[in-house]
Parts: structure tokens; sequence; C-alpha cells
């Protein structure tokens, strides 16, 4: 080191003490000061995120000059006075080790689908309902593409469409099924809904607007700055849901399954549609999160939705 640099874990440190003096919010891809901080200045500085910081190969002694610290400064100052999540500073965030790009006109990817995929020994994932007939799946909502591309990944022998209501989504998800060489194997499909989509699937994936009214109300800072139209699911959360449930038999195969995140609206969920049979899916946050909804449970239900 020469007179006047810092020491890199220096900076780090000093970075999260700013981020938590500020009181930003987490949730985009980190969970607390040191890991944004650490993202966010081994981002700017050219470093790769998997830069090991301990151990035997720890490069926390790096110097950093005066030039780089400013640069770093200035993310800083970007990420707190802007309350952008970190993600759209790097236009870059992972799922499941998948880097994936990532701008304003999309949420930043989080999905536990995602960790379904790609762990499924979180009680068997949605593993046990497919076969060798699973051929075609269907991301719906597909934000930014990442869930389509790693069904892609994780699934080698399907085709997978990728559709959602926000052309500009739609232009973030080509960006990833471009970077990933998927075009071969993933269609992107603008749609309302299942509107615009009349084939029959035998997988759907869906992560949808599910946030309630009185939730979206008080999302932090960080949150709102993510489009409304990907977050928002009306006074119960349920205002995508419905339709979705009510038109999904026709657009299932006989043996195909529909498995939907909702985040924290399982009381939302169970109170709007009581009589549905619905398999909850066991996941790191817990098994009221994700659930797995059959052909035929779907449509005993949509027969006699109201039936004790």
């Amino acid at each position: 080191m020469t007179r006047g640099d810092t020491r890199l874990i220096e900076l780090i440190d000093d970075a999260a003490r700013q981020l938590n003096e500020a009181g930003v919010v987490f949730g985009h891809g980190t969970t607390n000061a040191f890991d944004e901080a650490a993202w966010l200045v081994l981002w700017r500085l050219g470093l790769a995120l998997d830069t090991p910081l301990d151990g035997p190969e720890s490069v926390a002694d790096l110097p950093v000059n005066a030039a780089q610290r400013e640069q770093v400064a200035a993310v800083l100052r970007e990420r707190i006075d802007t309350r952008k999540p970190a993600a759209y500073l790097t236009h870059e965030a992972w799922l499941q080790g998948v880097p994936f790009y990532v701008d304003e006109r999309c949420i930043v990817p989080r999905s536990l689908i995602a960790e379904l995929m790609a762990h499924p020994e979180y009680g068997g994932g949605f593993d046990p309902w497919l076969n060798e007939h699973t051929t075609r799946v269907l991301d719906l909502c597909t934000g930014n593409g990442s869930l389509a591309v790693l069904a892609a990944m994780v699934y080698p022998d399907v085709t997978v469409d990728a559709a959602d209501i926000s052309p500009d989504a739609l232009a973030v998800a080509r960006i990833n099924v471009d970077r990933h060489a998927l075009q071969h194997r993933i269609r992107l499909i603008e749609s309302d809904g299942l509107a615009s989509l009349p084939e029959r699937y035998d997988l759907i994936l869906c992560n949808p607007p599910y946030v309630n009214a009185g939730s979206m109300a008080a999302l932090p800072a960080e949150f709102c700055a993510e489009p409304v139209l990907a977050l928002a699911g009306g006074d119960d959360g349920m205002d995508f849901v419905r339709p979705l449930l009510r038109d999904a038999p026709a657009h299932l195969t006989p043996d195909g399954v529909l498995v939907l995140e909702i985040g924290h609206e399982r009381t939302h969920f169970e109170s709007a549609f009581p009589t549905l049979e619905a398999i909850w899916l066991e996941t790191s946050a817990g098994a009221d999160q994700v659930l797995l909804l059959t052909h035929d449970a779907l449509a005993a239900w949509q027969a006699h939705p109201t039936r004790p």
C-alpha cells in the first residue's frame, strides 16, 4: 500500500456503516448492510462479486486509492439519496447463482419458485408432478425472464413461453434470453394474463402481482422504485390470481400443474378460494408462500367454487 490508500475491507465496512446509518432497506438480493456494501464496492471497483474477503485467497487487504474511493462514494450517495435497489444501479441481479440484467422496467428478480427448481430437496419441490411428458412450460408474469431462463436450464428437454403484459419488461427479458443463448427454447409473448396464450401447458409457473393494498401503502422506498404493475394485487392481493385460476384449466394439459407464488398472502388466498384444493410446497421461507394446483383440482373448484 502507498500513503493515502485504504484497505478494501475497511472501505466495505465504512460503506456498510453509511448504509445502516442512512436506514436503507434491503431485500433485493441482500439482507444486510455488509453484503450490500460489498456488492456495491466490488462492482464499482470492477471486481467479481464472489471475490473472497476472507480465507487464504482473501483480497481484503487490497489497496484502494483516493480516486477509487470517490467512485465508491458516488454510488453510495446514489443508493442512499434515491433509495433505488442496488440492482438498478449495477444493472445486474443474481437468482440461484445465475446472473441477469435488470433495470427499472421490471422488478428485481426474487422468487421461491426459482429455489424450488434449483433445490428440489426442499420438500421435493414440484418435480414429483412432472414426468417425461412435461415438455411445454409457461412462465407467466415473466418480468426480466429469469424464471423462464432457469426453467430452460433445469429442464433441458422443455420449451418455454415467457409472457408478460409489459412490453418494457419483455424487452429486458429479451436481453436475458439472448445473454444465456436460449432464443431457440424460450419464446417471449405479450399477454394480459392468459388472454393471448391459446396453447396448453404441462407446467405453468407464476409469480404474479400479489401485494395487498394495505401492504402496498406501507412499502419502503426501495420497493416503491419498482413498477407498481408488477407488485400491486388489489385490496386482498388476489386481483390477478382470480382470473388466472378461472382460466387456468383451459391452459393446462390433463396432467398439468400450476405453481403459484403469493408471498405472505396465504390468508387472503384461502379466504378468496376456500374450497380450492391447494398443495403448499416447503421452501426455505416455510410452507405458506408457494402452492401447487393440479388441473383436476382447478377443474373441480371451477365446477363448484363455493361448495363446502
